[in-house]
């Protein structure tokens, strides 16, 4: 498998490719927007990584010119916090990001999910009691409710919510799951964001029934209570 890296910073991309070779997979490199449009031509790569920051022609517009022709899987690297800039990269043809810094661990976690993705290889649904998360299309049903799709934010957040069922997952724990490291999402973002998550799960978002909240600590999912227990608040 080769994957181009994008990136103006010599140092990070030098790193990148050396996680991406000791992993077994091809690196080609791109100093600027320019140069990853040519290289991405001729080497044809099955995976792309660009860096949203890049001078002149940045990693959106990267994005979008390669996405007019092609449906490689882009993962886009970015020091932005802001929910508005990821969005805005998913939706302009970005299948995932990564906010700086991260660990090589995580990166690599990312590259086999895309590279499975982009294969055809159909993973089985994450499946908790009433919950079950379909992986490969990034959406819920509860019971035996109507598919609901979820945001790629949302997505992770499930994720990892149900890969700890039962179990109290704390804020910290969470953010640097969904937002790639502690310092980019904070308790008042993940607030936010459990509450948009409960509006499309559970039947009274005020008493949730499925993410319970623990006070001062995080949040715990309980997939399988019986409908009156309403045990704690919908902070």
């Amino acid at each position: 498998m080769k994957i181009l890296i994008a990136d103006d910073d010599a140092e990070l991309r030098g790193l990148i490719g050396f996680a991406l070779r000791q992993a077994g997979y091809l690196a080609v490199e791109a100093d600027t927007g320019a140069a990853a449009l040519t290289v991405f031509e001729q080497e044809q790569p099955d995976l792309v990584i660009l860096d949203v920051n890049m001078p002149l022609m940045n990693g959106f517009d990267v994005c979008r010119r390669i996405r007019a022709e092609a449906a490689t899987p882009i993962m886009l690297l970015t020091v932005r916090s802001s929910e508005e800039d990821q969005v805005h990269g998913l939706d302009i043809g970005a299948d995932d990001y990564l906010t700086k810094p991260f660990s090589p661990r995580t990166l690599l976690a990312r590259v086999r999910a895309l590279l499975r993705r982009a294969s055809g290889e159909t993973p089985a649904p994450m499946r908790s009691g009433d919950i079950a998360l379909d992986m490969e299309l990034q959406s819920v049903r509860v019971r035996a409710g109507p598919r609901i799709r979820l945001t790629q934010l949302e997505f992770r957040l499930l994720q990892h919510l149900l890969a700890n069922a039962g179990h109290v997952v704390t804020a910290e724990r969470l953010t640097l799951h969904v937002w790639g490291y502690q310092g980019s999402g904070d308790r008042q973002l993940l607030k936010q964001l459990v509450h948009r998550l409960r509006q499309k799960v559970e039947d009274d978002p005020a008493n949730p029934r499925y993410i319970v909240t623990v006070p001062g600590i995080g949040y715990v999912l309980n997939s399988s209570l019986p409908a009156d227990n309403n045990a704690a608040g919908a902070e």
